[in-house]
């Protein structure tokens, strides 16, 4: 594969697969949520499509996935090819790890950015094992190691400004890359619904189908109770990161957990390009000093943690009332929070967690998952 020939100014495509109906067809899978993927069969093969959300012009790059010994249909010149079912594969996001773990694939994982952002114990086992390699990220990526472990697949994050270009050297080698923009979806089940890029590539969609189904019905019989439920506390969420608070715009994921867990969030119509909002301290503090919950503290795990940072934060309501609470119940020994790996696949886990925090009493007894309460 050239490496002139990585991504492309989306045009008509040359043929139109056929789409499965949602998780009706044995074998299949279709997209029901997610805006960044599509997935199409064409024959024995399948064509996943991944569109990029960060150009003024919409860029799609294709893959068609190919069962091992079947020969390549006519056409679809411009997609890079991924032999199936996928046997190795380095992520460069704990997301990646999530996304094996969830379809019980951990031991297709033979190598991460780091070795230390992994919180699936399978996975932590085969790192004490020595069979999952680091590779490093961005700038510091060792394409010299992955070109000679040459894994099935990597799989990377997308970010603004970069692009399937800075993978040149693996392309040159014949390993394909795919980028995944999961973070940039609009609702959580959106972003969850990135686990059947996985399945495709592992010949899974019976099984995404079956569980990923059951997540989402869980979600939207708890998203149904919280939308419901009165009265609708005002949170403020996050902390300042260098004099800049970052807050979740209208159009992200965690803005869409805030409306389904019933909460009254001040930026609830504010759009930012990319997900967040970037703002002073004085205009988040005015919220947060009549706030009724704190969520989402960084790495706090107390409250003396944060007036270490900025002994401000006693005014606010939310902290001398003793209501915040923050996404990081599950960091294991190595620092890595299992918010951000299994939390993306699971977001009817997350979403208890905020019913059990913003309305008490609304669900049945039980505890917080991946929330604690900070004292």
């Amino acid at each position: 594969m050239a490496p002139a020939a990585l991504s492309q100014t989306a045009r008509p495509p040359q043929a139109r697969p056929t789409l499965a109906a949602a998780s009706a067809t044995k074998g299949r899978t279709s997209v029901i949520y997610a805006k960044g993927f599509s997935i199409g069969y064409v024959g024995r093969c399948k064509l996943v499509t991944i569109r990029s959300p960060f150009e003024r012009t919409t860029t799609v790059t294709r893959y068609l996935l190919v069962p091992r010994g079947t020969a390549r249909p006519a056409g679809y010149a411009d997609a890079h090819v991924i032999a199936t079912p996928i046997r190795s594969l380095v992520g460069l996001s704990s997301m990646h790890v999530a996304l094996a773990s969830f379809l019980g694939a951990e031991d297709v994982v033979v190598g991460l950015g780091s070795l230390q952002y992994a919180s699936a114990p399978r996975v932590r086992q085969r790192i004490a094992q020595g069979k999952v390699y680091a590779v490093g990220q961005g700038k510091e990526l060792n394409n010299e190691q992955l070109v000679v472990r040459h894994p099935d697949l990597v799989m990377a994050t997308g970010w603004p400004g970069e692009n399937l270009s800075r993978f040149q050297t693996l392309a040159a080698a014949g390993i394909p890359v795919m980028i995944n923009s999961e973070w940039v979806e609009s609702t959580p089940l959106a972003r969850a619904e990135w686990v059947k890029v996985l399945a495709v590539l592992l010949n899974k969609e019976d099984l995404v189908n079956q569980k990923f189904g059951q997540v989402a019905r869980e979600y939207q019989r708890l998203a149904a109770l919280g939308r419901r439920a009165t009265p609708r506390p005002q949170v403020v969420v996050g902390m300042p990161f260098k004099d800049v608070w970052y807050v979740p715009d209208a159009d992200s994921y965690m803005a869409q957990f805030l409306r389904d867990a019933g909460a009254t969030y001040a930026w609830d119509q504010t759009k930012a390009p990319q997900g967040s909002l970037a703002l002073s301290f004085e205009t988040v503090a005015p919220v947060a000093l009549t706030a009724d919950y704190w969520l989402q503290t960084g790495s706090a795990v107390s409250k003396a943690d944060m007036l270490a940072q900025d002994a401000r934060y006693a005014a606010f309501a939310p902290f001398t009332a003793g209501r915040v609470f923050n996404n990081n119940r599950r960091t294991n020994a190595e620092g890595s929070n299992d918010y951000w790996e299994s939390g993306a696949v699971r977001p009817d886990l997350v979403l208890a967690d905020l019913l059990r925090v913003l309305h008490p009493g609304l669900l049945p007894a039980g505890s917080l998952y991946y929330y604690q309460q900070l004292k």
